[in-house]
């Protein structure tokens, strides 16, 4: 996780205020609260057994569970990487999400996203 978001840090220059996460062995280890304190990100942990708490992520894990992990037997490291972008390409850019409008993510982003305007500048 650290390398992750420090890749993440690294590429936008910017970071959340705040990270929502569950109780998973991957959020609660020393490495990820020390670069958390460091970098002034709080954590913001799910009570143990209330997955509402963070329902997005719960319903994302479900369907990365339901519709990739279990459907595919995973022959190496590259099989695996190749098999996970291709079902998130296809999550991210062809599938609806009723949570969105029976829009895709992309397509949301773009009916939703102001764009910044360019004029042309002139100077006398």
């Amino acid at each position: 996780m650290v390398a992750a978001l420090e890749r993440i840090r690294q590429d936008t220059k910017k970071l959340p205020k705040r990270i929502q996460v569950d109780n998973g062995s991957e959020f609660i280890s020393k490495a990820l609260d020390r670069w958390a304190y460091k970098n002034k990100v709080t954590l913001d942990f799910s009570r143990t057994g209330k997955p509402t708490d963070n329902a997005f992520i719960e319903s994302f894990n479900g369907s990365f569970r339901d519709e990739c992990l279990n459907v595919n037997w995973f022959l190496s490291l590259e099989d695996t990487r190749e098999k996970i972008e291709a079902w998130r390409e296809e999550y991210n850019h062809f599938r609806p999400h009723s949570s969105l409008g029976d829009k895709t993510p992309e397509g949301w982003l773009e009916h939703n996203i102001v764009k910044p305007e360019f004029s042309t500048f002139h100077m006398s």
